[in-house]
């Protein structure tokens, strides 16, 4: 039950004026020759969409994600190219990539490693998982039970993974993609919160339209086999050690006091709405600045804006949050009720 005030009861703080105090003029240009961060990451967009038509607000989500350092959630119906996305991505800056395919009889120690004897040394070693790796992708996440899902909490959150009481760094940068089915189809189980909320962003991948849905076609169907737009068509276009600058300078950006206060009002606002039985909690207050500091960057600024963060709250939010028993019977979606809590909170103005 949800016992904090009603919506309608609650009233943020009022918003200093959003004055950002960047000096742009102060930006350092890159080296000559070597293109800055933003003009980095638009290549690998491009790159992407060569493979990946007709998603680019998807991909642009995805790239945020990347930027940040964080987790992302992909839901989709089955065949909209969620696993696609991931493996081009992959290869636009020669990232290591392993897949796990999620079911019910999957167990922790398949996803994280495990010990063994080795007769021909006569000593225990360790045999290391999928998850040790740049870009993992944990497909079809929750058509595994919560035991086996929750064996990810620890490289999620650290980057590192225990084995027998061993701890092991990952190479950066790391980062999980977990797909899912929607929740309502048969043989899924729904994650838990703890492992929602190590998730930065869900993204929801919808059909893409009728000129790109044919392009698809078209492309796919040209190629013996229906192999077109493979992710192997896909060329690099930087380094892993261009993604960890290009993290370094997005954390760099400046976030103002007053926007800083609207992402935490968003987020206090959750908890106080009629509609939301489970509000998100602080860290979904950080997740929200630090995809707005991405998206600043890849719009070549150093500071981020209210919009910024309007644009990061959907993506940031929808998971960390739970609707009452009657307004979800009721047919409303989070995405919905999410909009009312957008619009009901005052942005600082220029």
């Amino acid at each position: 039950m949800n016992d904090s005030a009603p919506d309608s009861a609650y009233a943020p703080p009022p918003l200093p004026t959003y004055q950002p105090s960047y000096d742009q003029a102060a930006i350092q240009a890159p080296p000559p020759g070597k293109p800055s961060s933003s003009e980095l990451l638009k290549q690998i967009r491009l790159a992407v969409e060569q493979v990946f038509i007709g998603q680019t607000e998807v991909i642009q989500q995805v790239l945020a994600a990347l930027l940040a350092g964080g987790h992302v959630l992909l839901e989709g119906k089955p065949g909209l190219g969620k696993t696609h996305l991931v493996l081009a991505l992959a290869r636009t800056f020669g990232a290591e990539f392993r897949r796990i395919q999620f079911t019910p009889d999957l167990m922790p120690s398949d996803v994280t490693g495990h010990t063994l004897y080795d007769l021909g040394s006569q000593s225990f070693r360790v045999r290391q998982g999928p998850v040790f790796t740049q870009l993992l992708l944990a497909d079809e996440i929750n058509r595994a039970p919560a035991k086996t899902q929750s064996a990810l909490l620890e490289v999620m959150q650290e980057a590192q993974v225990t084995i027998d009481g061993e701890t092991y760094g990952l190479a950066l940068p790391f980062m999980t993609f977990a797909t899912q089915n929607p929740i309502e189809q048969e043989g899924t189980y729904p994650l838990p919160e703890a492992q929602l909320d190590r998730f930065l962003l869900k993204i929801l991948i919808d059909y893409p339209g009728l000129q790109q849905e044919s392009a698809i076609v078209k492309a796919v169907s040209s190629a013996a086999g229906g192999r077109g737009l493979r992710p192997e068509q896909v060329q690099p276009v930087c380094t892993t050690e261009d993604i960890l600058q290009a993290q370094q300078e997005a954390a760099e950006v400046e976030a103002v006091d007053s926007v800083v206060a609207y992402a935490v009002n968003l987020t206090r606002a959750t908890r106080h709405h009629g509609a939301i039985s489970l509000g998100a909690g602080t860290r979904g207050a950080i997740s929200l600045v630090r995809v707005a500091k991405a998206y600043a960057l890849l719009e070549g600024r150093r500071y981020i804006t209210p919009g910024d963060v309007k644009r990061a709250a959907l993506p940031v939010l929808r998971h960390r949050v739970s609707l009452t028993p009657e307004v979800a019977i009721s047919g409303q979606t989070v995405d919905h009720v999410l909009e009312t809590v957008i619009r009901s909170v005052e942005a600082p103005r220029a």
